[in-house]
């Protein structure tokens, strides 16, 4: 019987317009009810779920959620109780390569973005604006004092492509490294990402993975659902992530989240 389902938003819970059907919300209700754990799983920054937790009525104590692709385990009310954070270190060693590339930067903060690039790259606007969160232009320097969730190299894909081919070598063994987005490249801890962010809050709540759910479709999601005993992934997924799929649900269009859940797990509660 699964008791938990972590769920990824962009394309996964959110549909292709970035909102939650009305058939997503109930099932998600209703699971809740029956006993089932939802965990909201996403690259965003609490600030950028809020209303999105608000919305699916999970904003109480013993509701969970993951932010900054793991980097952060809290409980919907603010909590922290898993913390993978980068170094100054980390942030300065990053800013140099992504200045000797030509690529855009930023780090992403609990209190907001913040960018030592003047001349701001749209996808660093685009980033603030979709989790709601401040944008700042700072100093590099500034920014290795601040606690750092994670960084994002941004910009047009092949632009993108072409920056992570001069990327030194040792940061694929550094840092947990995902392509969120065709131009979003996530830089993170080692040790942060949604499967051990999800792995980690099973063990707090005595669950066994056998008992863990994860939806997902993009690169990002692919620790968690290799961790979950019971994968999903959706109809628009990618294609690589479906052949490590338990089950291929319905596409983001057409709340494939509420078939998952509908199909998968409520039955069982039914039986």
């Amino acid at each position: 019987m699964i008791k938990l389902v972590a769920i990824d938003l962009d394309g996964t819970l959110l549909d292709p317009n970035r909102q939650i059907t009305e058939e997503v919300r109930k099932t998600i209700a209703k699971a809740k009810a029956a006993g089932v754990k939802i965990v909201i799983t996403t690259g965003r920054p609490l600030p950028g779920v809020v209303e999105i937790l608000k919305t699916l009525g999970l904003t109480e104590q013993g509701d969970y959620v993951i932010t900054y692709n793991g980097a952060l385990v809290q409980r919907a009310t603010g909590e922290e109780f898993i913390k993978e954070t980068l170094t100054s270190e980390d942030w300065l060693d990053l800013d140099a390569a992504a200045r000797k590339i030509g690529l855009p930067i930023h780090a992403i903060t609990r209190e907001g973005i913040y960018t030592p690039n003047r001349d701001l790259g749209k996808y660093t606007v685009q980033e603030a604006q979709m989790v709601q969160m401040p944008l700042y232009f700072r100093q590099p320097e500034e920014i290795a004092a601040l606690e750092i969730a994670k960084v994002m190299m941004v910009d047009e894909p092949q632009a993108l492509n072409d920056g992570i081919a001069y990327l030194p070598f040792e940061f694929f063994e550094r840092y947990n490294m995902v392509k969120s987005t065709p131009y979003y490249l996530e830089f993170m801890n080692k040790k942060a990402s949604k499967g051990s962010a999800v792995k980690h809050l099973a063990e707090k709540l005595f669950l066994d993975l056998d008992e863990v759910m994860a939806i997902g479709d993009e690169e990002n999601d692919r620790s968690m659902l290799e961790v979950a005993g019971n994968p999903v992934v959706m109809e628009n997924g990618k294609a690589e992530l479906k052949k490590i799929a338990k089950y291929v649900t319905k596409s983001n269009a057409e709340s494939g989240v509420a078939y998952a859940i509908n199909e998968w797990v409520l039955k069982d509660y039914e039986a």
